[in-house]
């Protein structure tokens, strides 16, 4: 837009200076052949008018860098020639395009004084040269308002351009608004995935690292615990690609691709899917799922997910517990979550890395509220409350 309107204004070819040239050889040509023929009855063109005409042409070569000394000589050289008594009908042609750049390079303030202070002058240079001399075919009146004309041009030319260059800043303002919001959503984005991928890479892995180490231990002395543990690894890291698979899908439905499922979005009743790995690595899992056959909004249903997800992490990488109790249950348009294990005390869940972050930004996305802490007795916990009405 910027540029379509940039195109459109009427520009000069040339330079200012140039321009100011080419403007003055105009108005020289018109006034000179005005200066040169004058009324009979009137004195002829002399040394004295040619001087003013020198002065008036001299001033407009440079109009554009003082545009007030221009007027004033131009003014002054006009009714020099109205004393003298040189009339012509072209003579004023230089103080008109002198106050016409006036206005055009000014503002409405100084516009409005250099009316008032050249109405003045040009009626009071017609009472004292005599109305046959200042104007033959009108009364100080005209004299009085012929000067208003090119200021008046030069008012609603500069308006205009003052007009095109707010247009211009708004559209510079909006495309740069544009481009924040464009940046600030591709930030937003890259938050959004990198969440993903870490809900769905860290949970898994842990538990992967923990089966790999426990088959380890027990390759030579247990070696069908060993196998076991190696199919949970085998079973683990099936379940990480089809999650990462879906979310990828997800993450490319702006440029349509094809979706292998309607619904990639893991639901609270899979949540034993989450405790199996951790099952696997002897620790006893309880769930407790109670919605009250209340339908739950998606994103409330994710966070929700994601949340026990994050905390059974943390629980296998940080605590050693023997017991996690998982409890989920909707109850007065809230969604309560809560995750308790029995792990060594003093060991925080996940304070050295991103998970309690992830967990309160995951509540937060819903307006909800995460609180994590140790219990009495050792262990953590961790609560969420995720109000269901504002999803």
């Amino acid at each position: 837009m910027t540029s379509s309107l940039s195109s459109r204004r009427i520009r000069w070819p040339l330079p200012p200076h140039l321009a100011d040239v080419a403007v003055a050889a105009v108005v020289a040509l018109f006034t000179g052949a005005d200066a040169a023929v004058n009324d009979p009855s009137h004195r002829q063109a002399d040394w004295l008018t040619w001087l003013l005409f020198a002065g008036s042409i001299g001033a407009l070569l440079v109009r554009s860098r003082w545009p007030m000394a221009a007027t004033l000589i131009t003014g002054a050289a006009c009714a020099g020639w109205a004393l003298y008594g040189h009339i012509g009908e072209l003579l004023n042609l230089p103080v008109m395009v002198a106050l016409y750049t006036l206005a055009v390079q000014g503002t409405r303030r100084r516009t409005l004084r250099a009316g008032v202070v050249a109405a003045v002058v040009s009626g009071a240079v017609s009472l004292v040269a005599g109305i046959d001399v200042a104007q033959p075919q009108g009364a100080p009146l005209l004299e009085m308002l012929w000067p208003l004309v090119p200021l008046l041009l030069g008012e609603v030319v500069r308006g205009r351009r003052e007009l095109m260059r707010e247009y211009e800043a708004r559209a510079a303002r909006a495309e740069a608004d544009r481009e924040q919001e464009a940046e600030r959503k591709v930030h937003q984005e890259r938050v959004r995935i990198a969440r993903e991928l870490h809900d769905v890479v860290a949970h898994t892995v842990s538990a992967m690292t923990v089966q790999a180490g426990l088959a380890l231990d027990a390759l030579d002395v247990k070696p069908e615990v060993a196998r076991e543990a190696m199919r949970q690894v085998r079973t683990s890291g099936k379940e990480a690609v089809r999650e990462l698979r879906a979310t990828v899908e997800v993450l490319r439905e702006g440029e349509h691709a094809p979706r292998a499922r309607t619904d990639p979005a893991p639901r609270l009743e899979q949540l034993h899917i989450l405790a199996e790995p951790v099952r696997a690595a002897g620790v006893t899992v309880s769930l407790h799922l109670e919605t009250s056959g209340r339908e739950l909004p998606q994103v409330v249903e994710l966070a929700a997910y994601r949340i026990v997800q994050e905390a059974l992490t943390n629980v296998i990488k940080h605590a050693q517990p023997r017991h996690v109790a998982v409890s989920v249950a909707a109850a007065e348009g809230r969604l309560l979550v809560e995750v308790v294990d029995d792990g060594a005390p003093g060991r925080p869940r996940g304070a050295e890395g991103y998970g309690l972050i992830g967990m309160r930004e995951r509540a937060a996305s819903v307006e909800g509220t995460v609180e994590a802490g140790p219990v009495a007795g050792g262990g953590w916990r961790v609560h969420a409350s995720l109000p269901l009405e504002a999803a």
